[in-house]
Parts: structure tokens; sequence; C-alpha cells
């Protein structure tokens, strides 16, 4: 045992049985607003039954944490930010089920559901806990909200019971997991609101990380044309190994697609796109997650062209296993480890939150050890 760690034998009933070893505490850059993060060191709690500490491994930067910096979007500050994360179980109190169905076990490399319900409200009942009525996120919860360790911008995350969990293959590096927490998961759930692909013709208006992995999932369901769209040369040279077809910088004027992924927040391209969708089209929208405008819909024509409009926020358990599945599975095929820049030290996070973009899609941090 080292300093500052405490460490519990199992006893008592199963349910309240304690494994593993907790730090004393541990350091989290900490978002106060605008642009100001500060690095602080937080007491780690006593477990509760059913909840697990993580020691994060590594998290990837989704863009929502850039928006949320920039202004963009509303999130409860103080806050610990970040929902791109892997990391090892290093303490458990009680037995813990995956979403697997299997027993969460110590030392085993996790990633876990941006979103945590109740599973009890009326939403949840019908199967759609993304929006639960009493939801909480991880990431995305105040310092005083009573899970403060929320964040994957930390050297350790708390999961609360309940919490959707999924055990990463040791085949997949941290780069792939990590993103599985929101981008592929959210793509697998697009893909599945969408129905089937094979022999469809798709297009996907946006080449960052979601759009990347919607054309590299279309392309592996058998789609007969993948049309990558994005205004940045060097995306569009990155569709084209990631399983489009072709890639151009603004959406086609003419030309019929089945169907149409969007992952931009651009409301002029959606706008566009929607236009090229043959007789029985589908659209299911996933990128326009801040005020944008409003779209232009004929009812006339989407009446007579059997047109299908979905949105699609977040994801569900299910969407958390088929991402890893996914990513193992076409790991060979398609180069993932690209899209993930070099790990950089916490210390450099708010340069990666609020600075230019860089060439990846996805900045990386990793705690110090």
């Amino acid at each position: 045992m080292t300093a500052g760690e405490a460490v519990v034998a199992n006893s008592g009933s199963p349910e309240a049985a304690f494994e593993g070893r907790v730090p004393n505490e541990t350091t989290a850059a900490v978002w106060r607003g605008g642009d100001l993060i500060d690095m602080e060191t937080f007491p780690i709690p006593a477990l509760r039954a059913g909840e697990a500490l993580i020691r994060v491994d590594l998290a990837t930067v989704c863009g929502s944490d850039r928006h949320t910096v920039g202004g963009r979007r509303r999130q409860p500050c103080p806050s610990i930010l970040g929902h791109e994360t892997v990391g090892t179980v290093v303490a458990k109190r009680g037995r813990i089920e995956t979403i697997d169905g299997t027993e969460l076990r110590i030392g085993r490399r996790v990633i876990w559901s941006v979103t945590l319900p109740c599973g009890t409200c009326d939403r949840c009942a019908r199967g759609i806990t993304a929006k639960c009525r009493h939801l909480k996120k991880a990431g995305h919860e105040a310092l005083e909200s009573g899970w403060a360790l929320s964040g994957g911008y930390a050297g350790h995350v708390l999961l609360p019971r309940g919490m959707p969990i999924a055990v990463v293959g040791d085949d997949l590096p941290d780069e792939l997991a990590a993103p599985a927490a929101c981008a592929t998961a959210t793509v697998m759930a697009v893909a599945e609101r969408a129905g089937e692909l094979a022999g469809k013709r798709i297009a996907v208006i946006g080449a960052g990380m979601l759009g990347l992995t919607a054309a590299a999932v279309a392309a592996a369901a058998g789609a007969v044309a993948v049309t990558s769209i994005d205004i940045s040369a060097d995306r569009r040279a990155l569709a084209g190994r990631f399983g489009a077809t072709r890639a151009v910088g603004s959406v086609p004027d003419a030309g019929t697609i089945d169907v149409l992924f969007e992952f931009s927040g651009s409301r002029s391209a959606l706008q566009q796109g929607l236009a090229l969708l043959d007789i029985g089209g589908i659209a299911v929208l996933a990128g326009t997650v801040a005020p944008d405008g409003l779209l232009e819909i004929d009812p006339e024509s989407t009446v007579r062209n059997h047109t299908s409009i979905h949105g699609q926020h977040n994801y569900e358990p299910r969407h958390l296993l088929a991402a890893l599945e996914f990513l193992s599975g076409s790991a060979q095929t398609y180069p993932w480890t690209e899209l993930v820049a070099p790990a950089r030290p916490m210390s450099e996070l708010r340069g990666l939150l609020t600075g230019p973009p860089g060439p990846a899609p996805r900045e990386a941090v990793r705690p110090s050890r």
C-alpha cells in the first residue's frame, strides 16, 4: 500500500462488501466559467453500495466541451468537464453489473455512458433513458451537485449506482476506447435510427469524429455509395480512408440519396441535404445541439416523398456495446488511432479547449501518475 491510500478488505454482506484501494484525494481540472480552468485537489468520498472508483487512463476532448468553454452551450459551473473517458476500476462497493450482465471486477479497463438515468420514470420505461426526467450526465454535473467527480478531466471518476458501464477488450487502445463513450456510441444510435444501410446511398454532412465514424459504419454495413461533405480539405482527405466513396466541400446540387446523416450543426448544409433525399428517404440529425435558425420544410413534398426526419441526442446503453464491438471489428480496416492526437498532460487542457482545433478530430489528455 502506498501513502495516501486506504485499503478495506471484503466484509459484511455481499451488497456492502468493499474491494480495492481508494486514494485519499485526486487532482482535477475544474472549469470555473469562460476560459478559466484551475487544477485543484479533491478528497475522494467513501464509496456507497453500487458505486465504483475509476482511475482515468485517457480522456479525449469532445467538441461539446469546447462549445461549453466558448459559451455556445450552457453547463452547470463550476464543474469537471470530460465525458469521453477510459479508465481502470480501482475500487467498488457491492456487486456491480456491466451492461452485458457480467460482474464488474477490480483492474478491468472500462468506459461508461454519458447519461445516468433514474431507470424508473416514464421515459426510462419507454426505453428512452437518454432523455430520463431525472437525468444526470458524466462531465456535466456541478461541484455542489453531490457528484463532483463526474468528469474525465481528472485523476479519478466516481461512477454512481446504476451507471451503464462497459468493459473494454485488451485489443482496443485507450485512444479508440475513450471516444467510444460519446462519439462512436452516438453514431451507432444514429445508424440504428436510419435502419438498413446495405445497398443504400448515404450522405454524411460533417467529417469530424462523428462524421468519419458514420462513413465507416455506413461502408461496413454495405452502403453502395458514401458521400462525405465537409469544408475542410484535410477532413475530406481523411474521409476517403474511412469508407467514403466521394468527399466534397459542399452539398451537391444534383443527385439523390437514400439516407442523410447530419453532424455539422450547419442549418444551411442540412437544408440543402434534405433536398437530395429520394422517395422514402431518411434523415437523421445529430449535429445541431445549439441554435442555428429554422429549417424550411415543404409539407407536401415530405408527404408525397414519404420522407422521414429524425433527431438523435446521446444514446442508449446498448449503443455503448455496439460501439466497442464495431471498433474492435474494424480496427484493421480503418486507421482509428490517427483521429486522436498524442495525449497531453492535464495541465495543457485549457489550451486544448480554447485554442484552434488541431489537425486530428480529437485531442487527448492523460492524468500524470
